[in-house]
């Protein structure tokens, strides 16, 4: 996967993600240079970021893109914030190459 955005490992992959909420469509918008020289994934989501709503909507749409169960995906910093990561379960190499086809 683009070099910065993912960290791959034997059973689960860490992304980090730039939220829109409040968009026209659910979409991977693809890889995302910050002010600061982090590199995210651009994500935008229809949900609006209120009761966690628009953090339902990310992890939804990841596990789509990863062809793996919401269950199994899940923010892990930053549910509050528009730049966040989430940690994605299962085979790593193949839910990197899942999500490498989603932003390619």
């Amino acid at each position: 996967m683009t070099a910065g955005i993912a960290s791959i490992h034997a059973d689960h992959v860490l992304v980090s993600v730039r939220l829109t909420p409040n968009a026209r469509e659910d979409r991977i918008e693809g890889a995302r240079l910050l002010a600061d020289g982090r590199k995210v994934l651009a994500v935008r989501v229809r949900a609006i970021p209120e009761d966690g709503a628009a953090n339902r909507a990310i992890e939804a749409l990841l596990a789509k893109a990863a062809g793996v169960a919401k269950g199994r995906v899940s923010v892990i910093s930053g549910h509050t914030a528009r730049v966040k990561i989430l940690r994605i379960e299962g085979d790593g190499h193949a839910i990197g190459a899942a999500l490498m086809d989603q932003i390619t």
